[in-house]
């Protein structure tokens, strides 16, 4: 029985070594896992170990208003109406007979008397607003004098002032808008009437215009 009895017991000396083995490596394990616990744990908090305590602000009743979007800009309504305003307005038209045949070639229109002609030359309203057209284009004197006139009657000014120019940088020394600034003036239908400025407020060079005061 005895020499049965040693066998037995020597056999099981891999088995506790294969054991002790296993537990060290849980063991192991074990430690390895607690580590990288730690270490996510202070990954997680690197910004308050960083700055250190972290006091939350208090809490307030807030309400967030929604943005109010602006309102839509109507360009293309308002490219028409300069079409409408730069169409309207003729360099060929014929005024020679619309004009006062005196000095300045005033203009009143059917219905306003010589008297408010009169008015206008000697200043009776005062001067509420003035386009100066010098160093414009034709095209875009145009459309600079169809909107001032358009504007300022529909803000409801009276008296205003056209600056052309005389005309002494243009080639020829010849007064390349005068003319046309009359024309276009006979075709708005706001302009009741103007004459040329007075020596203070520009002379030859400028034009003073009676608006209707609606547009």
């Amino acid at each position: 029985m005895t020499p049965k009895t040693v066998r037995s017991l020597a056999d099981l000396k891999p088995l506790a070594r294969e054991l002790a083995a296993a537990r060290l490596a849980a063991e192991a394990e074990r430690e390895r896992l607690a580590a990288a616990m730690r270490l996510a744990e202070q990954e997680s908090r690197v910004f308050e170990l960083s700055v250190g305590p972290v006091t939350p602000l208090r809490s307030f009743n807030r309400v967030i208003h929604a943005r109010e979007q602006p309102a839509p800009e109507p360009r293309q309504r308002e490219a028409d109406e300069r079409a409408v305003l730069l169409q309207a307005l003729s360099d060929e038209i014929d005024i020679d007979t619309l004009l006062d045949t005196d000095e300045t070639l005033s203009f009143r229109r059917d219905g306003i008397g010589v008297e408010v002609v009169r008015k206008l030359r000697r200043g009776h309203w005062s001067l509420q607003a003035q386009l100066d057209l010098h160093g414009l284009r034709r095209d875009a004197a145009r459309e600079a004098l169809s909107s001032f006139v358009h504007d300022s009657a529909r803000r409801g000014l009276r008296c205003v002032r056209v600056v052309h120019g005389k005309g002494h940088g243009s080639p020829g020394r010849e007064p390349v808008l005068k003319g046309r600034v009359r024309r276009w003036l006979v075709q708005k239908n706001e302009v009741l009437a103007f004459v040329q400025a007075r020596a203070s407020d520009g002379g030859a060079g400028a034009l003073i215009v009676l608006l209707s005061g609606t547009a």
